[in-house]
């Protein structure tokens, strides 16, 4: 889909390529990122780093699975993104969300739920990357299975087997906080 194109400056189709690539997964990648930060500010930033990284790279004519390198050049942007925040104290610190102050759920329920998610994120950090990779994509993105083993480059049947072993630790892991 991506291919080497025949063109005589370099430059421009390097241009051309980013551009694409750009095109294709801009508003993907903008899911992607607004589904895992609490600053939906942030995604565009985020966004660009991904293209950051993809336009560092020396030729990105020749990425095979553009769809699976994006995502997962995706989510090393927010685990780097979590490693500096933690560096910086930037988790010390919850912005007061004025839908929230106003809402009719009860502040002990939204901690309860921040909570909840925080852990979650913890499991997913625990697991091992194709089967993390495979879970997001899966369940957080909504791609079909087929396309999910497909993204990554592994057969069904394997994607099938990451998405029950993250399955069951995200369970087993939730279930424990919900019973301390």
């Amino acid at each position: 889909m991506f291919g080497r194109m025949p063109v005589d400056d370099p430059v421009t189709d390097r241009r051309m390529v980013l551009t694409r690539l750009a095109q294709t997964y801009d508003r993907a990648l903008s899911r992607f990122f607004e589904r895992r930060v609490s600053v939906k500010a942030d995604v565009p930033d985020l966004v660009q780093d991904v293209y950051l990284r993809l336009s560092r790279m020396p030729d990105p004519a020749g990425i095979e699975k553009p769809e699976h390198f994006l995502f997962v050049t995706a989510a090393n942007v927010l685990k780097d993104r979590a490693r500096r925040g933690a560096v910086r104290g930037g988790g010390l610190h919850d912005e007061i969300d004025d839908e929230i102050a106003g809402s009719e759920i009860s502040p002990d329920r939204v901690l309860e739920s921040r909570e909840a998610a925080h852990r979650l994120q913890a499991v997913l950090l625990e697991l091992p990357e194709r089967t993390r990779d495979v879970f997001v994509l899966r369940v957080l993105e909504g791609l079909r299975m087929a396309d999910v083993a497909r993204a990554i480059g592994i057969s069904t049947r394997a994607a099938e087997k990451h998405q029950a072993k993250a399955l069951a630790r995200v369970t087993a892991a939730l279930e424990d906080w919900r019973h301390r």
